[in-house]
């Protein structure tokens, strides 16, 4: 497929992907464990900006003061590429995939308070010792009679084997991870399970701008640093849809700067984008004609406007035509509260076969937004 400022081209390309086999995906889980459980020690080793990207959008002020408020130590070991912080998540029950150093977790277990519940979930030994490491000492910092987050040892293909029950969450959340795991599709049909109706599924990760080559997946390095994982981003839509979420809906967008002269020469003309895309889990009877949404201001830290993706922001108390499917977002989800719908009779047009997408390219919000970034000062290599 390609882009253009007016129209996208489909191809058959993104439809067929080669099943990655089963010795391949432990070969890249072994990969994977090793560098980031010793290779690298802090978020400087990496070899890419991609865990110093500056947000397109600015941080929520509660997602602002608990991070203020997340241990030093766990905040050096963050090997994000995103914001993963979606709104209104007081109660929530929430899993966040490949969860690290717990950075984002702890961030999250503020953000849910004492009655909600974080789950985070590493495959890496390390990680996990290194997370739950400060579990009392948030549990104090913010005040909780007893902890609301636990570390678990997992994979994301097989959530249920870690101990985590299908139609059990509101949320799961996910940074810089999905890209360093060989099934993708298994991972998001994980997800999809594990995910109650009207669910969301919010994650940040590495996209390529067109599809990677199978060469890239020989290389240890490239896989460490999320390049040879990295999904096309138009590959995106025609899985989620394939696994039964709604369309993607893109939040923010950054360029990522290979700053190694030998990965350069590496990934030749191969490019990288941070996205950070919300996705939903609707009831199966979706709605066929648009509405008219009021925004009450009633989302936390959003009285005046609710910036909901990079293309739709809703103003308290003004009313707005949207689509079928955000229309069912909004009617089926945590926000069905926050607003207020009338059915139209209006048919929605974008129930076509074959809708336009390149307003979900976090490429091309990236060139819009001006969303440059400084290369973030590396070590050793």
């Amino acid at each position: 497929m390609k882009c253009y400022a007016s129209k996208c081209v489909w191809t058959l390309a993104v439809l067929q992907r080669k099943p990655q086999s089963p010795n391949m995906s432990t070969a890249v889980h072994d990969n994977v464990k090793n560098y980031y459980g010793s290779r690298l020690e802090t978020s400087e080793d990496l070899q890419t900006n991609a865990a110093c990207v500056k947000p397109c959008r600015p941080m929520p002020k509660s997602a602002c003061e608990a991070l203020k408020q997340v241990h030093p130590d766990v905040c050096k070991r963050y090997f994000g590429c995103g914001l993963v912080v979606p709104e209104k998540l007081e109660g929530c029950k929430v899993l966040d995939l490949g969860s690290g150093s717990g950075r984002d977790c702890y961030v999250l277990s503020k953000l849910v308070g004492e009655r909600g519940q974080v789950i985070g979930l590493d495959m890496t030994d390390e990680m996990i010792v290194a997370s739950q490491k400060y579990v009392q000492y948030h549990q104090e910092k913010f005040g909780y009679f007893k902890p609301n987050t636990v570390f678990v040892k997992g994979y994301m293909e097989n959530l249920s084997d870690a101990g985590i029950q299908n139609n059990s969450l509101d949320v799961v959340v996910s940074n810089c991870v999905i890209c360093l795991c060989p099934d993708k599709k298994t991972v998001i049909r994980e997800a999809y399970k594990v995910l109650k109706e009207g669910g969301e599924l919010y994650y940040s990760d590495m996209y390529a701008n067109q599809v990677v080559p199978d060469s890239f997946k020989e290389d240890p390095v490239l896989w460490g640093e999320g390049m040879a994982g990295a999904l096309y981003w138009q590959d995106l839509i025609t899985l989620m849809k394939e696994t039964g979420f709604s369309v993607p809906h893109l939040v923010a967008g950054s360029h990522i700067v290979v700053h190694n002269p030998e990965l350069q020469k590496k990934i030749g003309d191969v490019k990288y984008a941070s996205g950070t895309y919300r996705i939903f889990k609707l009831p199966q009877h979706s709605l066929k004609t648009k509405a008219l949404v009021t925004y009450k201001g009633t989302v936390p830290d959003c009285a005046d406007y609710f910036e909901f993706d990079a293309s739709h922001t809703f103003q308290t108390d003004v009313p707005v035509e949207v689509s079928s499917e955000m229309a069912a977002v909004l009617q089926y989800t945590r926000f069905s509260a926050d607003f207020s719908i009338v059915m139209l009779d209006t048919p929605d047009p974008n129930l076509c076969d074959n809708p336009q997408y390149c307003h979900l390219s976090p490429f091309l919000l990236a060139d819009r937004l001006g969303s440059s970034v400084k290369q973030c000062s590396k070590t050793g290599h």
